[in-house]
């Protein structure tokens, strides 16, 4: 039993790969072979599982807890199984991420390779052509470009590109603004009127410019100014992002006759009618790593 997961950050989200070696001394994580940022798997299973209260404590005394999330070891027969936890979370690819525009003040921007990789019940059609490096694609009615016609433009950062309407992302910018924004018919339309798609290698560029990098100091108590050596940057996802991933229960582990049905954990845990408030990654106490997170409406086999 599968389902796809979305987070949308409400604040600028960092989850770190540890100390960087360039400029950036705590980069986020990034994916080896495309360099565009993800969540892991292991964060989001995480905070999901404090959500719903899944201590070690509270895991052996609620079986469905254990069952779902797993035991950081088990001490019998019974619960050697559900150390592993049944709900598998893959990791959280960038689906959309939102860039500054000179029209329409910034845009949810996107490729036909983050399209393709994304996985997803009923999902359109990948697009039928890609967009040349100078070019984007748009939906009719948008936002974001200057005028319409063969002379249209759009402005993302500091790069003009020519805007052309393709009909075929219709089903695209309703499907993400359905999944991204359910039951927000108003943020829906705000998303379809600024969606984007550009080329891979663009998307790539963005993916490494266009996130957030904040520059930190520590004060000295007694002193109150900044520490010797105390300088650092901390890079975020921005505001607006949008991620997917993909939670599916094969088997539920452990050995109670009365344990729950993969179904059931599904239902309760990944709830499509609940989005989840969560706080993911570092930075909290700072307001830092809110997400909403959200789960697609049918679950298939």
């Amino acid at each position: 039993m599968e389902k796809a997961y979305w987070l949308y950050a409400i604040s600028p989200l960092h989850v770190g790969a540890g100390r960087g070696v360039g400029y950036i001394d705590l980069p986020v994580v990034r994916e080896k072979t495309t360099n565009w940022p993800y969540i892991p798997g292991s964060a989001v299973k995480g905070v999901i599982a404090d959500h719903f209260g899944a201590t070690e404590k509270s895991r052996r005394e609620n079986f469905e807890l254990a069952a779902a999330f797993g035991l950081s070891s088990g001490e019998n027969d019974t619960e050697a199984g559900a150390a592993s936890g049944s709900l598998v979370f893959s990791d959280a690819s960038v689906v959309c991420l939102p860039i500054r525009s000179f029209y329409g003040t910034f845009a949810w921007i996107t490729s036909p390779m983050a399209l393709k990789r994304l996985r997803a019940p009923h999902k359109p059609k990948d697009i039928s052509a890609s967009p040349a490096n100078d070019e984007v694609f748009t939906l009719a009615g948008n936002a974001i470009t200057s005028k319409e016609g063969a002379d249209a433009k759009v402005y993302f950062e500091d790069i003009d590109l020519a805007a052309k309407d393709d009909a075929a992302l219709q089903k695209w910018g309703s499907f993400l603004a359905g999944e991204a924004f359910a039951g927000d018919e108003g943020w829906q339309k705000i998303f379809k009127e600024r969606f984007a798609v550009v080329n891979d290698d663009l998307f790539t560029f963005f993916c490494e410019t266009g996130t957030e990098v904040n520059a930190r100091i520590r004060i000295e108590d007694n002193t109150k100014t900044v520490a010797e050596g105390a300088l650092w940057y901390e890079e975020y996802l921005p505001v607006e992002t949008i991620l997917a991933g993909v939670i599916w229960c094969d088997k539920v582990y452990g050995g109670s006759e009365d344990k729950p049905t993969a179904e059931q954990l599904m239902e309760k845990f990944c709830d499509s009618k609940k989005p989840l408030d969560l706080q993911i990654g570092g930075k909290a106490t700072t307001g830092k790593g809110r997400v909403r997170c959200m789960f697609s409406e049918e679950a298939k086999q």
